[in-house]
């Protein structure tokens, strides 16, 4: 029941014959699912020349038409959702509840764009002289090179292609090894919607390689990437160099400031449900927990419950709430992480190691008393794993909380308004969320600051890397 693997390039399937292939995993049964075609220089060289050829094209085409088209995709998306969700959990390992839920999650964030994507408006500035002509107008920027992860590879690479194609510009995507069955399933929904050739184009292969040509192509004009700190330093240096627009969502640590007033119920039930999604495997995850000490003892107690009580298993088994991490060198990461706070003189209250004797399953994770020197209190765990610790003032909560160089997300659970003004203006983070979670909706802007990244996906930032403004003065 898993699809053939392909490239998609100027409109056309291409499968794996005569190429170099990789193996795709059940990460939950370490079983072969698939092969997974290459793209070698001259596929490259291929989709981008099909999407520099398309550009002049799209470009005019009218925002209605664009929209017809983008709603299509949607509708086709919600159509299919089970069928992309079923191969996305043998691939990738999450639930196929959360799995579906990232399809009809995307198809929302296309209808939002096509939408949108019709209010791309400019502006008459009035003259300083009679007779004069002031506009601003915004146009596409042309062939954008886009990069995909592999934890959320439905809707992460969704978000990207709705707002270029929707803004006029034609997207090279390079999508996730790990996980690919989701985006093979996206190129089918822009095909049978009657996308141009050229104006969307799928890439696999080695991640260097195709990150240097595409980024290096003249016809590229803007940089889409979502992954690693460390990554994306070095396609924005790479892009930099030759003067791409560039969108960086990279990876974060998010703090969770829980104060004294919290109703400890509901943040309990709240954070042990965004830790374990998607096995922790999420940049916005909640892993630096700062609890005041007037609750700290009674939250983590709460806490350790709840994460023990989470069912882990095969994405496809019934009512399995967390599945395995994508690959075993995640694993060795994230309990390397453990044993590093354990050594530092951390409590292990619940976890802490893997589960069953197959496949990528780690145990939810609490750890308490952590010292700020242990690795987990730094290095973003990317998996299961909660590291807790004390505060006692509102000034404390806010200098731990802001002390890495990530800004990407942050929770704060408090019942007073008075907290609640002042850490979230305090907070250094893109993104602050106050006694729920609310960052994943299509008319939100969804991005960090300092070494999280520039730029936003969703609301009507969106559009911002893919137009360019120009202003004619005319006399």
């Amino acid at each position: 029941m898993y699809p053939e693997l392909s490239l998609y390039i100027a409109g056309r399937f291409i499968g794996a014959e005569g190429r170099r292939t990789q193996a795709v995993q059940d990460p939950a049964t370490l079983q072969t699912l698939g092969q997974l075609p290459w793209a070698e220089a001259e596929d490259v060289a291929s989709a981008v020349d099909a999407a520099h050829a398309a550009f002049g094209q799209w470009r005019r085409v009218s925002p209605v038409e664009r929209s017809d088209l983008l709603r299509r995709v949607a509708a086709l998306a919600r159509e299919r959702a089970a069928v992309i969700g079923h191969a996305m959990t043998l691939d990738n390992g999450k639930p196929l509840a959360d799995a579906v839920a990232e399809v009809l999650n995307a198809a929302e964030h296309v209808e939002w764009h096509a939408e949108e994507g019709r209010r791309i408006y400019g502006r008459v500035v009035p003259a300083r002289q009679p007779g004069v002509r002031q506009l601003v107008v915004r146009e596409p920027v042309g062939v954008c090179a886009a990069f995909s992860p592999w934890n959320f590879p439905f809707g992460q690479a969704m978000k990207k292609a709705a707002a270029a194609i929707a803004a006029g510009c034609p997207i090279v995507l390079k999508g996730p090894e790990e996980s690919p069955s989701a985006l093979v399933a996206m190129a089918q929904l822009f095909h049978d919607a009657g996308l141009p050739a050229g104006v969307f184009n799928l890439l696999w292969g080695v991640p260097a390689d195709i990150s240097r040509q595409l980024i290096e192509a003249p016809s590229v004009r803007v940089v889409s990437f979502t992954g690693s700190v460390p990554v994306g330093r070095q396609l924005a240096a790479l892009a930099g160099q030759h003067m791409k627009r560039m969108t960086m969502e990279l990876g974060g640590h998010a703090p969770v400031l829980v104060f004294d007033d919290a109703d400890v119920d509901a943040a309990v039930a709240l954070l042990a449900r965004l830790k374990t999604r998607n096995a922790g495997q999420v940049c916005v995850s909640p892993s630096r927990f700062y609890v005041q000490s007037g609750i700290h003892d009674r939250f983590a107690a709460a806490f350790a419950e709840a994460l023990a009580a989470v069912k882990v298993g095969h994405g496809l088994e019934s009512g399995v709430q967390m599945g395995p991490l994508i690959h075993g060198r995640r694993f060795q990461a994230v309990q390397a992480l453990v044993e590093d706070a354990r050594a530092a003189g951390a409590e292990l209250l619940t976890g802490g190691g893997g589960l069953g004797a197959q496949g990528h399953f780690h145990a939810p994770t609490l750890l308490v008393q952590v010292p700020p020197g242990a690795r987990v209190m730094h290095e973003e765990p990317f998996g299961p794993v909660a590291a807790m610790a004390r505060f006692d003032t509102v000034e404390e909560a806010l200098q731990q909380a802001n002390a890495l160089p990530f800004g990407l997300a942050s929770y704060v659970f408090t019942r007073s308004l008075q907290t609640a003004t002042c850490v979230g203006d305090g907070l250094e983070a893109g993104m602050v969320n106050i006694n729920h979670s609310g960052m994943a909706h299509p008319e939100l802007p969804f991005g960090g600051i300092k070494g999280s990244g520039f730029g936003s996906e969703g609301g009507t930032e969106s559009f911002d890397p893919f137009l360019s403004t120009k202003l004619i003065t005319q006399a």
